[in-house]
Order: structure tokens, then sequence, then C-alpha cells
């Protein structure tokens, strides 16, 4: 496929490539070169503003084109029964997909004027995609599908490649242990607390995890293995190995137990860094978080995602990409399920404040237990229709399904009890 713009800007670069390449795998060439479009005999397309003879036009709407973040005029209507906005008349589509996809992607709206919440963190309710109603549903994955049909037609010899359905799981370890590993400081107290509420019960519990008559209700890494193994799962888990504060009230970085349970799973899936609430405040706790996890595991870590899913655009990412971090999983919302770039296909961010496309990959996630459970007020029935919901929409594009889930979910402990079978159900239905 030969592209012709009279400007290749990046954002065109970066467009045309998350497109073609991100999405579709299929090779392109995009040319400023008029003649050599002309005499192209294969297809092609024009993303102008004019059209040059009878090819395939889509005309560009103008984003693409500009530099700095400005307040876009966002009027939507519907195409293909999907929402469309940046509309264009006498084009090969209605509306300019190519900087519809930009603007989405690109988090453009996160650098515009918005309310956070209690953690300063832009909400699923500030968004576009909460606005219109189309949060749960991989919108430009959906557009892609739509705009394929038509240059299939247009174009009967051009072969796109075939994408299957993928799935990975993704684990966050906040607090290995429910009550071991914690320091006699804090341990100490805990016993002081449940003596001063007269919890007689909580008091024995501690006791016998912590004398080995019990196992510890947290500890539930082995169940998990054993799951991802019967089903085939890709993984990726995320420690958080801060020092202890108000947000991050993990195990103690120093526990021999903690860093052999780190070693222990590395055998069996891939380690990323959980980077701390705290360290949003500081690069060099950040810098120094990441170097705890590499000497426990003898090896370069690649990958992150925030606690607390604490993600400040382009600021988190640039930090990231100083550490040599390659791939992030922090995009999506804590409150509210769906996707927040409005795609399920990874792709590289763009900075948009230096107008240039990085090497961070950036993988989001649709699905997290702690949202169905602490902000949806979902059971676990109710929790897996919902899954069910975002899966179908994924593998109605053929997209790649990421979930969030934390250790104590398995635990079948306090607030947890009846949410044990939910993952495996999920796999159940992801292998359908």
């Amino acid at each position: 496929m030969l592209i012709y713009t009279p400007k290749i800007t990046s954002r065109i670069q970066y467009s045309f490539q998350l497109i073609f390449d991100t999405v579709w795998k299929m090779d392109y060439q995009l040319t400023e070169d008029v003649e050599v479009f002309h005499s192209h005999q294969g297809a092609k397309l024009n993303y102008s503003n004019k059209q040059l003879a009878d090819e395939c036009f889509l005309k560009a709407y103008g984003l693409l084109s500009e530099k700095g973040i400005l307040d876009q005029e966002l009027i939507f209507d519907t195409w293909s029964e999907l929402p469309i906005f940046f509309q264009v008349k006498d084009s090969f589509l209605p509306f300019d997909v190519f900087s519809a996809s930009f603007y989405l992607v690109s988090r453009y709206e996160e650098y515009l004027p918005h309310i956070k919440d209690h953690y300063e963190r832009f909400t699923a309710k500030e968004s576009l995609a909460f606005k219109h109603g189309f949060l749960h549903r991989p919108l430009i994955n959906l557009w892609l599908k739509e705009f394929r049909k038509l240059l299939q037609r247009k174009f009967p010899s051009l072969e796109f490649p075939k994408t299957q359905f993928t799935y990975q799981s993704t684990i966050d370890i906040d607090n290995a242990y429910c009550f071991l590993e914690k320091g006699f400081v804090r341990t100490t107290a805990s016993f002081v607390r449940s003596a001063i509420q007269l919890d007689k019960d909580a008091i024995k519990e501690r006791k016998d995890v912590l004398l080995g008559k019990l196992p510890d209700p947290y500890d539930t890494f082995e169940y998990q293995l054993k799951l991802n193994e019967k089903y085939g799962i890709d993984v990726v888990y995320f420690v958080l190995l801060a020092d202890y504060g108000l947000n991050d009230k993990n195990c103690s970085v120093y526990s021999r137990k903690f860093q052999l349970l780190i070693k222990h799973l590395g055998d069996y899936a891939e380690i990323g860094i959980h980077p701390s609430f705290a360290s949003n405040k500081s690069f060099d706790t950040l810098s120094i978080e990441k170097k705890r996890l590499e000497n426990i595991l003898k090896k370069e870590v690649n990958l992150s995602r925030q606690h607390f899913l604490k993600l400040e655009i382009p600021k988190t990412y640039r930090n990231l990409l100083e550490l040599s971090v390659s791939d992030d999983y922090t995009m999506g919302y804590a409150a509210h399920l769906g996707f927040r770039a409005s795609i399920c296909t990874p792709f590289y961010f763009y900075d948009l404040e230096v107008e240039s496309s990085t090497k961070l990959k950036v993988h989001p996630f649709s699905v997290m237990d702690a949202t169905l459970k602490y902000y949806l007020k979902s059971q676990p029935n109710e929790a897996l229709s919902k899954i069910q919901l975002i899966i179908d929409e994924v593998k109605s594009v053929n997209g790649h399904f990421i979930s969030l889930w934390h250790n104590e979910t398995w635990s079948d402990y306090k607030e947890w009890k009846g949410w044990i079978h939910l993952y495996e159900q999920m796999l159940q239905y992801i292998k359908k």
C-alpha cells in the first residue's frame, strides 16, 4: 500500500504506523512525491486536503499537521453503528480515522485541563469514551475492522495478514503475605491493635500463621502457577518493592522469604517492577526500586506497572524511558472496566509535548479484580458476566485482552470470600 501525503509529519508517521503496522501488520509506504504516487500500479491512498484524480481519497481533518496541544472541537456522529468524530466531506470515509485514532491513543485529552481524583489521577468519567458511551469498546479496532472491509472491496488483491485473539494475564503483588514478613514493629503493632479492639480471633489467627500452624491467606502463588500451567497462560507479575509508607504497605523488601518468592515466580513468568505511590514524587525512589528488583533477579528489568495505577502523562512515561523500561502496563482505569486508550492492541507511546514517538510500548488492560469488587460492588457471578462482555468485544476484533489480578483475590479470605474461582472461570471462557 502506497500512501501520499503532502508533508510527512511525526504525527502522520506515527498514526499510519499505528494502523498499518501495529494493528494490521501489513506493509505500506508513505510518500510526499505526487509523481511517484501517480505512477504506482498497486493499492494506494491519498491522505490530504484535495483529491488528485480518481484515487482512493481520505480527506485529512488537520490534526496530524498541527503542532502543540489545542482544545479540539469534537462533534459526534455515527458510522457503521460506531461513534465517530473529526468528520470530513467528500472522502472515502466520513471521518478522519487517522486523526481520531491519534487523538485517542496519544491520550490527547489527558494533556488538557481536567479534574483529578483524590489520588491525582485522570479518571474515566473525565474521558471522551465514558462521556460518549464507548469506554467498554475498543473503538479504534472496531473502526479499523470496518475500514479494512471497505479497502478490501476497493482493492480485491490487497492482502491483510491474519490476526488472532490473544490473552495475557498480569498479577500485581502489592502485599505478598497478609501476616508474614512484616517486620517486628509492624507485627507487634498489629497484635496491640487487635488487643485494644478485643479481637481474640485476629490475635489467634496471626499467631498461628506466624508459628506455621496455618498458611498465610495471601500466599496463593502455587495455586496461581498451577492454574496458569493448566490453561497455558502467559503471565507477568509486577512486584512492589517500596519503603513502607501511607500507600505502600508491602512486605519488607529485605525479607529473605519474599525475595525467594520473587525468584521462584521468575522461573515461571516474567517479572516487572510495580513502582510505588511514593515514586511518583521522586525519580531517585523509582530508580532505587527498579534496582532492588534487578538485584534480586540478577538481570535487567524492562516491564512496569504503576502502583495505584498512578499515571501522569507524559511525566510517568518519560521517567520509565530514562530507566530503560521498554513496556508499561498501567493504561487502564481503577474505577471502571474498559479501554482507556480505546484500543486493545499494544502500541508505542507518543509524547505530544515534544512531538515524537518513543520506544515505550504501552499494553492496555481492560479488566481488574479490584474494579469489580470495590468500585462496581459486584458479586462474583455478576463480575464474570461483566468480564465476558469485555472479552467478547476483544474477540470480535481479534485483539489482545489483558486482565489485572492481585494475589489476595485467590485467598477466599474475608472480603475476597467466594472470589477464588472467578479467574479460572474467566480462563475457561477465554479458551472456549
